[in-house]
């Protein structure tokens, strides 16, 4: 196999980070650089020498102020087309977008199924999924015989040094006593499993829309008995909350965020080759314990 030549576009990020890491233990077979598409200095950057841009930049979901919607759409839309471009016009084989799976909206409330299939229409319901999937239609024009576009519609991904809900999750896990225990489901995708799923698309230079998750769903409860676990906590799960959570779950979006339904159907996710290298209780020891080890 000849040696990769890879760019990140998007420096410093948790994703680009974690796949440099998880490449390194194959140095004959990957080169990888990053760099930073904040400003204009990327455009002087020579694209011409690279198999694959990996574009990781962008604003991910952290405010629903409407005075960010214009910087949303600049950022993950207008961005990643400029960078598509660029790389098709320096010659670059294969172009790989991360996109979400917040461009299907919302999660299901407490108890209400969403299940995402291969049919499913994106329905966005923010800006942020919005302008994600407008990047998403605005490169696929550009693909060509020579240019293999790649979609990738991640789950929610977590990991040693991820922020978000499951960091919020982890440090409940680590001091509470009691926990709600609700029975909801969500696909959810573990940096290694992503990193491996990246490195796989790279070696088989393929193009298409992809949806990677863990091979199993994930029950938010179970998920933080098993961080409380690793920590030597024992968290006591507790159906007495449950109506209070349904009640205010209409209301408190971080409810439905932690509690609702999300999952992708499983044979979304299948690939030709095996691409996630932890299950759920190895992923979890490897975030939780100091040194990352199992």
């Amino acid at each position: 196999m000849s040696r990769k030549k890879i760019l990140i576009t998007g420096k410093g990020s948790y994703i680009g980070t974690s796949f440099i890491k998880w490449v390194s233990q194959w140095p004959d077979r990957y080169e990888v650089e990053e760099i930073s598409v904040r400003g204009e200095e990327w455009r002087n950057h020579d694209f011409s020498g690279y198999d694959t841009v990996l574009h990781v930049a962008g604003i991910a979901h952290v405010s629903a102020d409407p005075k960010l919607e214009d910087l949303y759409y600049k950022v993950n839309r207008d961005l990643t087309i400029e960078v598509a471009k660029k790389a098709k016009n320096d010659g670059v084989k294969q172009f790989i977008f991360m996109s979400s799976i917040i461009v299907y909206g919302d999660s299901g409330g407490i108890s209400e199924k969403k299940i995402i299939t291969r049919n499913t229409i994106p329905q966005p319901t923010n800006f942020y999924g919005n302008s994600k999937l407008q990047a998403e239609e605005g490169i696929k024009d550009l693909e060509s015989s020579n240019f293999k576009i790649v979609i990738i519609r991640p789950p929610m991904i977590y990991g040693k040094g991820s922020k978000g809900n499951y960091a919020k999750l982890s440090k409940a896990a680590r001091i509470l006593p009691v926990f709600p225990d609700i029975d909801n489901q969500r696909s959810m995708l573990f940096i290694d499993n992503l990193c491996e799923f990246l490195k796989v698309l790279i070696d088989n230079e393929v193009r298409g829309l992809y949806f990677p998750q863990n091979a199993e769903n994930i029950n938010t409860s179970e998920m933080v008995r098993l961080i409380a676990e690793a920590h030597g906590n024992k968290i006591r799960l507790t159906k007495i909350f449950n109506p209070v959570l349904r009640l205010i779950s209409v209301r408190v979006g971080i409810v439905n965020k932690l509690f609702g339904n999300l999952v992708y159907e499983k044979s979304m996710s299948e690939f030709k080759k095996k691409y996630r290298v932890r299950d759920l209780r190895e992923s979890i020891i490897a975030t939780e314990l100091v040194d990352g080890e199992i």
